[in-house]
């Protein structure tokens, strides 16, 4: 089964676009820049879209052949997909739990990672999120900015999803800059026993 997140998108675009081919579909996850954000992968997407029908949340509507090529399929979405999908989303909104970050397993054993490797790693992350966070305002300011021609602009709401990720990483920021000066200050020593890490 797709990952939930692919399932949504996939199901949304489909409905928002129906009846559509899956190259339509997959074209419009990639102007909104779903493989950055959402991890997925462009192939993943036409597998998604047959796991959606055999769950019967889309139906094939069409099969056309254009000359020499080969059968372009095209769906829209049932009635059961219409619920699922309102579901799927709703729980998403209501939802404040989050995701497992990809850190945490590392930070749960610093007491077992060497001083000069972690504070090396944290200085390097500090530098990687301050340039990740100048290219996240560049990318908002740019699509905000759009170009005039829809055909190639990245859409709005896209630059949400930068906003969600630049305050994601402004707090990883600052998380990681405590976490530096406690190290350095001697403030959090979790390789003494007895620190109150």
């Amino acid at each position: 089964m797709a990952p939930p997140s692919t399932r949504l998108l996939v199901l949304g675009v489909v409905r928002m676009l129906q009846p559509v081919h899956g190259y339509d579909v997959r074209r419009e996850l990639m102007s909104w820049r779903a493989e950055d954000w959402a991890n997925i992968a462009p192939g993943s997407i036409y597998g998604a879209l047959k796991t959606l029908e055999r769950d019967r949340l889309i139906e094939v509507v069409d099969t056309k052949r254009q000359g020499a090529r080969p059968a372009r399929t095209v769906y829209q979405v049932t009635d059961e997909g219409e619920k699922e999908y309102h579901a799927m989303l709703r729980n998403l909104w209501w939802e404040a739990k989050a995701g497992p970050h990809p850190l945490l397993p590392a930070v749960v054993q610093l007491p077992f990672s060497q001083r000069d490797d972690v504070v090396a790693a944290l200085k390097a992350r500090i530098h990687r999120l301050e340039s990740d966070l100048t290219l996240a305002e560049r990318d908002i300011a740019r699509i905000l900015e759009g170009s005039g021609d829809h055909r190639y602009d990245t859409p709005f709401h896209a630059a949400e999803v930068s906003r969600l990720s630049h305050a994601l990483a402004e707090a990883e920021l600052r998380w990681t800059r405590d976490l530096l000066q406690r190290i350095e200050s001697g403030d959090l020593d979790p390789w003494e026993r007895g620190s109150p890490a």
